[in-house]
This record gives C-alpha cells, sequence and structure tokens, in this order.
C-alpha cells in the first residue's frame, strides 16, 4: 500500500479533526469543557460559512472567539500535532498505527 499522504492531509483538514483539539486547548487555558466546546463548534460553524478551515482562521478571528486564545493556537490545532497525540489502542499516533500493524501481521501469521 501506498499512502497519499498529501490527499490525506488535505481531506483531515477539510472534516475539522482538530476541533476536538482547538476544545482541549481552551480547556488548558482554564475554560471549563462545555464553553470550550461551544467556541469550537461555532469557530467550525463560522469556516463551513466561510468556506476556510480553522488552520486558516487569523488570530484575530481566534480571539473575537476567546480572549483566551493566544498564537500558540497554531501548534494546539496543527493537524500532524493532533495525530501524534491520540496514543490510546487504536489511536492514530505513529506508535499506536505501528502497534496496530504489529497486531495484525501477528495474525496473519497464524
Amino acid at each position: 500500500m501506498k499512502a497519499k499522504t498529501d490527499r490525506m492531509l488535505k481531506a483531515a483538514s477539510e472534516g475539522f479533526i482538530n476541533a476536538t483539539d482547538l476544545a482541549d486547548y481552551l480547556v488548558t487555558k482554564g475554560l471549563p469543557f462545555r464553553s470550550a466546546y461551544k467556541v469550537s463548534g461555532a469557530m467550525v460553524a463560522k469556516c463551513i460559512r466561510e468556506g476556510k478551515t480553522l488552520e486558516n482562521l487569523s488570530l484575530e478571528e481566534y480571539k473575537e472567539a476567546s480572549p483566551l486564545i493566544e498564537a500558540d493556537i497554531y501548534e494546539a490545532i496543527d493537524l500532524r500535532n493532533c495525530v501524534q497525540k491520540r496514543v490510546s489502542a487504536g489511536g492514530t499516533s505513529v506508535q499506536s498505527v505501528e502497534k496496530q500493524i504489529a497486531a495484525v501481521r501477528n495474525v496473519l501469521k497464524t
């Protein structure tokens, strides 16, 4: 199998998979998750209305949604970082995927 990483990245950015990471970011800044989830949802709705992605919003647009958001938001919602943070069983991090591949290879040996 050959992964087409450029297509994968484009598809991932259009799906707002980093919306939860935006909410998690706000929680680390002290906002309760219920409120952070609402801010994240509003930002996704804005992106959909305006044909944007979360990565393309300006810092000013983020600050309008919440004064807690700083320039480090872009690192928090970077799709590569978001993927790497998912380390649980079945997660998307390289480490998790390698474990899943090893498990499948092990099953195929039998």
